[in-house]
C-alpha cells in the first residue's frame, strides 16, 4: 500500500487572516492551534517560521533532532524542514509564519537572514532561551506584530519588519557565548563552509573539495571545524546526507533504491550500509518508524 505523501504548508494554505498579505502569519499560539487543528505530523513548511513559548510543557523536533517546551523558549525553522510537535499541556505563546522576501523588501540585502546562526539550517543552533530579563522586551515586540497584523494601520508590514528584525537580532545576542567570541573570519568561513555543504551534499563528499572553493587547505577546514562545531568537517558533509536521507525516508511514495539515486549513492546496498552504520537501523526500519 503506498504511504500518504509527506504534507507542505503554505502560508496560503493556513492563512485565515483576511488582513494579512500571504507573506506572513502571526498570532497567539494557543488561537493558531485551535484554528489549526488538522495539522498533520511530521510535516514540512515552505516559509520560515518562529515560535515563543510563554507556557507549556511536552516536547517539538526539528529535523529529528527533539526538543523540551519551555517557558522563554525561541526556536526558528527554515524552509524544507522536517517538524513535529507533542504538547503535554496546553502551550502559550506567538507564532510567526514568514517569507523570506517579506522582510527582504524592507533590505537592499537579498542575503540577510544568513546573517544569524539560527537560520543556518542547523537543528541545535535553532533552539534559543531568551534570559528572564530580556522576555518582557520580546513579548512586546511579538505581541506589537501580532496587534499590527489585526490592523489596516498605514504602513503597518513595515512596523512588522522592523520588529521582526530586532526579534532576530536580540535572540542572536542570546545564542551561545562561544560562538559570540570566535573570531569573526573563522566564523565566517565556517559558515560559507555550512552554505557551501547545503548547496553541495549530493556531488560532494570529501574535505577537499570545499577546502577548494574555500581557498583554504583541508587539514585547515578539518580543524576549524572542529573548533567551532566540535564535529569534524567530514562528519558535517556526512550529517547532512544522513538528515536528507531521513527526510526523504518519511516523504512517501520514494522507494529505496529511488532515494540512493537521488542522493548519488553507487547502488542501494551502498546507501543502506551507509545509512546502517550511522543511523544504527536499517532505512526500512526507520521509515516503518514513521509510518
Amino acid at each position: 500500500m503506498a504511504r500518504p505523501n509527506l504534507p507542505t504548508y503554505s502560508i496560503c494554505s493556513l492563512n485565515d487572516n483576511a488582513t494579512l498579505s500571504n507573506d506572513i502569519i502571526a498570532d497567539h499560539f494557543s488561537h493558531y492551534l485551535e484554528v489549526h487543528k488538522d495539522l498533520h505530523f511530521p510535516h514540512r513548511h515552505s516559509f520560515y517560521h518562529l515560535v515563543y513559548f510563554t507556557k507549556g510543557t511536552g516536547n517539538h523536533s526539528i529535523d529529528f533532532i527533539r526538543f523540551p517546551v519551555e517557558a522563554g523558549q525561541i526556536y526558528f525553522m527554515n524552509p524544507g524542514q522536517i517538524h513535529t510537535w507533542d504538547f503535554k499541556a496546553e502551550p502559550e505563546g506567538f507564532i510567526i509564519n514568514f517569507l523570506d522576501h517579506y522582510v527582504n523588501a524592507l533590505l537592499a540585502d537579498a542575503k540577510y537572514l544568513q546573517k544569524f546562526s539560527f537560520f543556518a539550517g542547523i537543528a541545535n543552533r535553532q533552539v534559543v532561551m531568551i534570559p528572564k530579563v530580556a522576555r518582557p522586551k520580546m513579548h512586546t515586540l511579538l505581541q506589537t506584530i501580532v496587534d499590527e497584523s489585526n490592523t489596516s494601520n498605514e504602513m503597518k508590514d513595515d512596523l512588522i519588519r522592523v520588529c521582526l528584525i530586532q526579534v532576530f537580532i536580540e535572540t542572536e545576542r542570546y545564542t551561545t557565548k562561544a560562538e559570540t567570541k570566535t573570531n569573526r573570519y573563522n566564523s565566517t568561513l565556517l559558515r560559507n563552509f555550512q552554505q557551501l555543504i547545503e548547496e553541495h551534499y549530493k556531488e560532494f563528499r570529501l574535505t577537499k573539495d570545499y577546502a577548494a572553493m574555500l581557498y583554504v587547505t583541508p587539514n585547515h577546514l578539518n580543524a576549524l571545524s572542529k573548533d567551532l562545531t566540535g564535529s569534524s568537517s567530514g562528519e558535517l558533509i556526512r550529517n547532512r546526507v544522513l538528515l536528507e536521507a531521513k527526510r526523504l525516508l518519511i516523504n512517501a511514495e520514494i522507494n529505496i533504491s529511488g532515494i540512493a539515486n537521488e542522493l548519488n549513492f553507487e547502488d542501494n546496498s551502498y546507501f543502506s550500509k551507509f545509512f546502517k552504520k550511522y543511523e544504527g537501523v536499517t532505512p526500512e526500519v526507520f521509515r516503518n518508524k514513521y509510518k
